[in-house]
């Protein structure tokens, strides 16, 4: 049993000091800065309470994904052997209610990078009502992925496929739905072959389609090919896509649970979201609540690339640490964890962390929230020192210039500034205070724009004056040093005055 003493006074440490005390007693020490009396340990003992739990090393029974390297043939026999299509007809008779409160008890969020819990968003769809409503009722799945770094669901969809499918099923159920949509990327040519024969198998054996499963309940899967723009990947102008309209998001309200494709009540999911329910529903909420940290349950794809020894994408648990995460799978960073400059932690719209931070960072939506970034989806990108940051951050404005639709002013005229300056950064051509003039621009586009496509420009860019300032002034004063001076504010050359350019006041 645990015993504690207060520390004695000065007279009784004293006597104390005369009397031989047994060699496995500790004579507690008094901090002469400290008023307060110390608690300290008696005798050698076992640790109090619980141990601190750790996360990490899922183990393969409870891996969802049993085919994500590619072992056996993605098709319905071999889906079968890995325990897909399993008591189905069973989930879809027990009822939207029962599934939609196995997704709640289950925690899982949304895992196309906004983290929204996935049970309340599919009950969304089931207001008052909404049985008196004559309109079809459609489950879209983002399979656009178009996000720098990210390359989960396309293995899903090139493994394994009749997960996707049945998960359909399963969340098309939930929320009463009469048919899905899978909106996949236009590049994906083989991944969309092998979806659409997994469709046509699972339609063949009666698992989908007119009274799917043999329960009683009608429900089609159609494939749609995307023309590939970046942002087709937000829900609205993903269904703008598919409605054979130029990808422009959509002003909300309405919500598509209300008014979503074709004028119908939807609801927009990510690939990985839908394949994880029917292993949810068969084994429980409980079992899947039981993995990472409360409120970021379940298991997680984390796509690993970069200046890493092995790239890979696996199945892990949530709140594994970003260390762990690569040293176990990954074979580490390239030239030794202490190579390691930063890591851009879910995708390239997400705020980059450098070595210091990345030493102890959880891999959660919360951890790295308190971080100042995010999990987005998981996209790990792994930079040595090597790395030309601010190029690599100045390569990411060009992209998301390039993908902005135009349609809101803060975007479309935001990213253009942001790519002109980020390329003069690059260079060191550039003053100190224009470094705090693009943040403030950042900011003025974060939180202004319909989609979020304005902070996916503004965020790698905030990361990158946060942490790496010191070398963007770097490169500016070797800039002054090697061309006789700084340079003007806008780019102009140290020498434009002297060449009777008209240079703006002030400068």
């Amino acid at each position: 049993m645990l015993s504690r003493t207060t520390a004695p006074s000065a007279a009784s440490a004293k006597a104390l000091s005369r009397v031989a005390l047994p060699s496995c007693s500790r004579i507690p020490q008094t901090n002469p800065k400290s008023t307060q009396p110390q608690s300290t340990r008696n005798f050698a003992t076992v640790q109090d309470g619980a141990p601190k739990r750790t996360y990490g090393g899922l183990r393969d029974q409870d891996r969802i994904f049993q085919n994500l390297y590619g072992r056996f043939p993605p098709d319905l026999k071999s889906a079968k052997k890995m325990g897909d299509w399993h008591k189905t007809k069973e989930i879809i008779l027990k009822g939207h209610d029962w599934i939609i409160s196995e997704a709640k008890a289950s925690g899982l969020r949304g895992r196309g990078g906004a983290g929204f819990p996935s049970g309340l968003k599919w009950s969304f769809m089931n207001f008052q009502g909404w049985e008196k409503d004559t309109k079809p009722r459609y489950l879209v799945v983002n399979a656009d992925e178009g996000e720098p770094g990210t390359c989960k669901d396309r293995e899903i969809m090139r493994k394994d496929p009749h997960k996707l499918v049945e998960g359909c099923l399963v969340v098309g159920r939930a929320m009463n739905a009469t048919a899905a949509y899978i909106y996949i990327r236009g590049e994906f040519v083989y991944e969309a072959a092998v979806l659409q024969r997994a469709i046509d198998e699972a339609y063949a054996a009666g698992l989908i389609g007119k009274n799917a499963c043999e329960s009683g309940y009608d429900f089609d899967v159609y494939i749609h090919r995307g023309a590939g723009a970046y942002v087709c990947g937000e829900e609205t102008s993903l269904i703008e896509s598919l409605e054979g309209k130029p990808g422009k998001p959509r002003l909300k309200p309405p919500f598509p649970a209300a008014v979503g494709l074709f004028g119908c009540p939807s609801t927009v999911t990510n690939v990985e979201t839908v394949a994880v329910a029917p292993t949810i529903c068969r084994r429980g909420g409980s079992w899947f609540a039981s993995f990472g940290r409360e409120r970021n349950q379940g298991t997680k794809l984390f796509c690993i690339s970069g200046h890493v020894n092995n790239p890979i994408t696996v199945e892990e648990e949530m709140s594994i640490p970003l260390r762990e995460l690569i040293e176990k799978h990954c074979g580490g960073v390239r030239g030794s964890w202490d190579n390691l400059l930063a890591v851009i932690p879910g995708g390239s719209s997400t705020p980059i962390l450098p070595k210091k931070i990345c030493d102890d960072q959880l891999m959660d939506f919360d951890a790295l929230k308190d971080s100042q970034s995010g999990l987005g989806t998981a996209a790990v990108i792994v930079m040595d020192k090597s790395t030309d940051v601010v190029r690599a951050i100045a390569r990411l404005s060009h992209f998301y210039r390039h993908e902005s639709c135009g349609q809101c002013t803060p975007c479309r005229e935001g990213s253009k500034w942001t790519e002109q300056i980020m390329s003069r950064f690059e260079k060191g051509i550039g003053r100190e205070r224009e470094i705090d003039m693009l943040q403030e621009l950042t900011k003025q586009v974060e939180g202004h724009t319909i989609c979020a496509l304005g902070e996916a420009f503004a965020w790698p860019i905030q990361g990158l004056i946060r942490h790496f300032r010191p070398e963007l002034e770097a490169r500016m004063q070797k800039y002054a040093a090697a061309n006789g001076g700084p340079t003007y504010a806008g780019g102009w050359s140290p020498t434009s005055r002297a060449e009777g350019k008209l240079i703006a006041p002030g400068q």
